[in-house]
């Protein structure tokens, strides 16, 4: 796949009178987590021509001319009758725009929420808006008797999918998708999208696991042969194991016995961004984020929500200079329920000041509340980098939770087994990786070769590093082989607890790799790797990489390894 192509967007028919037009983009999209692995993506939009024709989910703004001229190749515009829309974003009004002048006979149909995001997203409170709740249906004839399943969460409070009993295809707006471009419309062979897909549902559905469950039972009842999904390859070959596997990563989320109250309103979505970038850290820490967009939700949600929680955490924009309305009423919520043993913490963006996260800390603040990590404040969009040091801080939050509630509970002492497992021997290492302006390191000894040719090795990599965002398939990162004699001042400098978004690397001797992955100068060796593919286990990635260039830097050396007493203990 060649990041260097130029966008375009790929027609092809999927069923009986029905289309897919996917506006492709080969290399990263937007700076938002689910972007992360820069694989491209793809924003499939979907056009049913029967007695009346209607397109479904147009793209945004950055594929405006290039999808209009493909369907004005295919169709004549005064034959548009309905454009369905799946959620409502400011990113899409550019397109829906031109389309409207285009078209301007054509009626909107989405969810009710979708309506008033549509009207603000447009600047126009005369359109044309058949409102969908669930119980209505929408004949475009031949059989295409299209029915709507609003399917909510709290960050896409207007979601809404769409049933055509004609093909049985069910098209699922941000559900079941995956952000990688390539030629192929369909997934066979879908093993391939395992990792895309599980990275896709641990960024944008894990903190809404509980709504996800509640859309799984929803679309349980419709027989349905395809997901026509939002992003990525459509779901045929995997349908049945991808459904699973949802249900499955939403009960690992829903069923957490620590959870964390992520209380957030968006005035562009830089607000969502980063809220999504901290929930993402917190649930790849094993602890599970009840997440609450505060323009849409019960005031008696969020006092349950927080009640519940081990901690809480407080996001918002600044409007005016001041929070918005639901921020404030949540904020006084949260203050009268939350006992200060409750840890908190305090983000949000802003265009020119940011005068609602210093409301935000400084209440918390009076009222006693210790605060998991050093409050957030975003100007304007946030990039790479900011991103980076949300999940980090979220990572950091969830381990502040489960370790109060380790010092709870009394230790235990090593079992027999542990004890034996810990006697297993590797040698110490430090995995270094750098991907534009992310860069991590972790410390790592369970570390072992795995296959001659091509050379290449195993690692472990705890789903709570801050590095594991850098070990997926294709990325490359470098294993430094450390010396015995000196290597307890490079394992005492990677061992210490770094800040969210602090530089591993400001304190020790290194070069960077072509790739740019750092390289420790008093390292014994190095290899430069690059990642084929990952297992889940347990609470770690087992990452298989092979072996693309490496160095011995000292004939003389001897490798350092790591004993440990208890395979519970580093």
């Amino acid at each position: 796949m060649s990041k260097n192509k130029p966008r375009d967007v790929q027609v092809f028919p999927i069923a009986t009178d029905t289309r897919i037009l996917r506006s492709r983009s080969w290399s990263r999209l937007r700076f938002e987590i689910e972007y992360a692995l820069a694989k491209g993506t793809t924003a499939n939009s979907y056009l049913i021509e029967s007695e009346k024709t209607a397109i479904i989910d147009p793209p945004g703004e950055t594929f405006t001319q290039i999808y209009l001229e493909a369907l004005q190749q295919r169709f004549h515009f005064e034959n548009l009758d309905y454009v369905i829309l799946g959620h409502v974003n400011p990113n899409r009004a550019a397109t829906l725009k031109a389309l409207l002048e285009i078209a301007p006979q054509i009626t909107f149909v989405c969810s009710n929420p979708g309506a008033i995001n549509l009207r603000a997203a447009l600047e126009n409170p005369d359109l044309q808006i058949l409102v969908m709740r669930g119980e209505e249906t929408l004949d475009l004839g031949n059989g295409h008797n299209l029915q709507f399943i609003p399917t909510p969460n709290p960050r896409y409070a207007d979601q809404l999918c769409t049933y055509d009993p004609q093909t049985e295809i069910l098209y699922t707006d941000k559900l079941f998708g995956a952000h990688v471009c390539g030629d192929q419309v369909f997934d066979e062979g879908w093993e391939v999208y395992n990792e895309d897909r599980r990275y896709y549902f641990d960024c944008l559905m894990a903190p809404h696991a509980r709504q996800v469950e509640t859309a799984l039972d929803k679309l349980a009842d419709f027989p349905v042969r395809m997901y026509a999904n939002g992003h990525g390859p459509l779901v045929r070959y995997g349908l049945i194991d991808l459904t699973k596997a949802y249900r499955e990563w939403s009960q690992q989320q829903t069923s957490a016995d620590l959870t964390v109250a992520l209380i957030y309103a968006s005035a562009y979505g830089n607000t969502a961004t980063l809220a999504q970038a901290i929930a993402r850290g917190i649930t790849k820490a094993g602890v599970a984020v009840e997440s609450i967009n505060c323009e849409f939700t019960e005031p008696e949600e969020i006092r349950a929500a927080v009640e519940k929680a081990g901690g809480f955490i407080i996001g918002s924009p600044t409007l005016g200079g001041h929070a918005p309305t639901p921020v404030q009423t949540a904020l006084g919520i949260v203050l009268s329920t939350a006992t200060n043993n409750k840890l908190a913490g305090a983000f949000g963006s802003f265009g020119w000041s940011g005068e609602a996260v210093d409301l935000i800390e400084s209440k918390l603040k009076d009222a006693g509340y210790r605060f998991g990590f050093d409050t957030i404040r975003v100007k304007f969009k946030p990039d790479d980098a900011t991103l980076q040091l949300c999940e980090e801080a979220g990572t950091d939050f969830a381990q502040a939770l489960k370790k109060a509630r380790k010092v709870r509970s009394p230790s235990q002492p090593a079992t027999n087994v542990e004890q034996a497992v810990g006697r297993i021997v590797g040698s110490l290492c430090v995995l270094t990786a750098k991907e534009g302006d992310r860069s991590s390191a972790m410390l790592a000894s369970w570390v072992s070769q795995a296959s001659f040719n091509p050379p290449g090795l195993t690692i472990a990599v705890a789903k709570d590093r801050a590095v594991e965002t850098l070990t997926h398939t294709g990325n490359k990162f470098v294993l430094n082989i450390l010396k015995e004699g000196n290597h307890l001042g490079l394992m005492k400098h990677f061992l210490k607890p770094f800040g969210p978004g602090q530089d591993r690397f400001a304190d020790v001797a290194a070069q960077e790799t072509e790739s740019g992955s750092p390289i420790l100068t008093d390292a014994l060796a190095y290899l430069e790797c690059s990642v084929q593919n990952r297992m889940e286990s347990g609470d770690h990635w087992l990452v298989y990489a092979t072996v693309e260039s490496g160095k011995l830097l000292d004939n003389d050396g001897v490798t350092a390894v790591h004993h440990r007493k208890s395979a519970t203990h580093y």
